[in-house]
C-alpha cells in the first residue's frame, strides 16, 4: 500500500544500511540456544568492555532518573587530556555515524560533490545521497582507497572526502606517504574527514593530531571511536577532533543529550583502563596471525588487515554466511560491498576464532 504522505523524494533510492545480525535473532531462526551461537560479524572487541567501565556503569544506573550533561563535560576534559587537545577541539556524537550526519548537515546540499572511495565504509555515501549531493566514487586500488586519485577527484564543488584509515571492511592500510600529501594537497574549502576507528590497532600510525594542537588544517576532521578497542559498541559514542571553528559550526547540529550517562561514564573509566587496551591488541594480533595462517594452509585468498578483522575469499559469500549460521557462527557477507565472493570475520577470542575455523573447514 502506497503511502499518502508527500515523503521526500531522495527517499525512494535511499540505500539502508545492514548491520550484522544480533545473536538472538540468528538463535530464534536456527533454533539453536543463544549460548551456543558466537558473532565474529561487526568487529565488535570480544573481550567486552573495560571492567573499570562496567564498574562505572553500574554506578551510573542510580541517577538515571536525571538527565545527562549535555556537554559531557568531565568526559571531554579527560578525551582532551588523553589527546594533549583542548575540549574545544572535540564533538562527541552516538556512534561515529552521527558525527558523520553532523558533516552532512553543515555541509552537504543539492549540488555538491561528496568524494569517497570504492569500497568505503557504507554511511559514507548514505549521508551524503541523504543530503541530495552527488557521490564520486573512485576505484579501488588492491582493495584499498587510492589516495592520489581520490585526490584528483576533487572537483570545485566537493565539499567533503571520506577516507577510512584503517579501511572497513577491507582492513587496508594506506601509505603513510599518499596520506600525508592528501592532508597537504586537499583543497581549502573540502573538508577531509579521516575516519580513524580501528587506529588503536596499528603500531605506527600517521599521527594528525599535532595538525590539531597546532591549530592547522581548519579543514580537518578526524573521527574515532569507543565501540572497537575499548569494547562499549553498544553504548554508541563516537568523537570527532577538529578546529574549534569547526567543530562549534558541527555542534549547532547536534541534539541536546545525545550522549547518555551510561555512555559517559563508561567512557570516562574506559580511557584510564590501559591494561585492558593491551590485551585486546594482543588478543587481536594472535586472531590475525591463526587466520592468516589457515587461510594459507586452505589456500584460500585473504587481504591483509591493519584492523582487527580479516576479508576471506570463498567464492559465494552469501552461501557461506548462511551455512555458518545454521552451525551457530555470525559472520558478514559482503555482496552489500560488491564484494560477493567475500566474507568479512571479526577476530574473536581464541576458542571462537577455532570454532569459526573449523566450521568453515566443513562448509567448503
Amino acid at each position: 500500500m502506497s503511502s499518502p504522505l508527500s515523503l521526500n523524494p531522495v527517499l525512494q533510492h535511499l540505500p539502508v544500511y545492514v548491520p550484522g545480525r544480533p545473536i538472538e535473532e540468528v538463535a530464534r531462526e536456527v533454533g539453536l540456544p543463544a549460548a551456543d551461537i558466537i558473532k565474529l560479524a561487526s568487529n565488535e572487541n570480544p573481550l567486552g568492555p573495560s571492567p573499570a567501565a562496567l564498574a562505572a556503569m553500574q554506578h551510573a544506573i542510580t541517577h538515571l532518573h536525571l538527565y545527562p550533561d549535555g556537554n559531557a563535560f568531565y568526559l571531554k576534559q579527560k578525551l582532551a587530556e588523553k589527546l594533549g587537545a583542548a575540549p574545544t577541539n572535540l564533538i562527541l556524537g552516538n556512534g561515529s555515524n552521527e558525527i558523520i550526519e553532523f558533516v552532512g548537515h553543515a555541509l552537504m546540499s543539492p549540488g555538491s560533490d561528496v568524494v569517497v572511495s570504492q569500497y568505503c565504509f557504507a554511511i559514507y555515501p548514505i549521508i551524503a545521497k541523504l543530503f541530495g549531493a552527488n557521490v564520486i566514487t573512485v576505484p579501488a586500488k588492491n582493495y584499498g582507497h587510492d589516495l592520489p586519485a581520490m585526490l584528483a577527484a576533487i572537483t570545485p564543488k566537493t565539499k567533503v572526502i571520506f577516507v577510512a584509515n584503517p579501511n572497513n571492511p577491507t582492513g587496508t592500510l594506506a601509505p603513510r606517504e599518499d596520506v600525508v600529501r592528501l592532508v597537504n594537497e586537499v583543497p581549502d574549502h573540502v573538508l577531509l574527514v579521516m575516519d580513524e576507528a580501528y587506529i588503536e590497532f596499528l603500531e605506527q600510525p600517521v599521527d594528525l593530531l599535532p595538525l590539531i594542537r597546532r591549530g592547522e588544517k581548519p579543514n580537518l576532521l578526524i573521527m574515532r571511536t569507543f565501540s572497537k578497542i575499548f569494547g562499549l559498541a553498544g553504548l554508541r559514542l563516537g568523537y570527532g577532533i577538529g578546529q574549534p571553528e569547526l567543530i562549534a559550526a558541527l555542534e549547532k547540529v547536534r541534539q541536546p543529550f545525545n550522549i547518555n550517562s551510561i555512555a559517559q561514564a563508561g567512557a570516562l573509566a574506559a580511557l584510564d583502563d590501559s591494561e585492558h587496551m593491551r590485551k585486546t591488541r594482543l588478543n587481536n594480533a594472535q586472531g590475525l596471525q591463526f587466520f592468516e595462517l589457515a587461510m594459507r594452509q586452505m589456500g584460500l585468498e585473504y587481504i591483509p588487515s591493519a584492523a582487527n578483522f580479516i576479508l576471506v575469499r570463498v567464492k559465494d559469500g552469501q552461501r557461506v554466511f548462511n551455512e555458518l549460521q545454521k552451525q551457530g557462527v555470525i559472520i558478514r557477507p559482503l555482496g552489500g560491498y560488491q564484494l560477493p565472493e567475500w566474507i568479512r570475520i571479526s577476530i574473536g577470542t581464541a576458542q571462537e576464532n577455532s570454532r569459526c575455523l573449523v566450521a568453515l573447514k566443513k562448509i567448503l
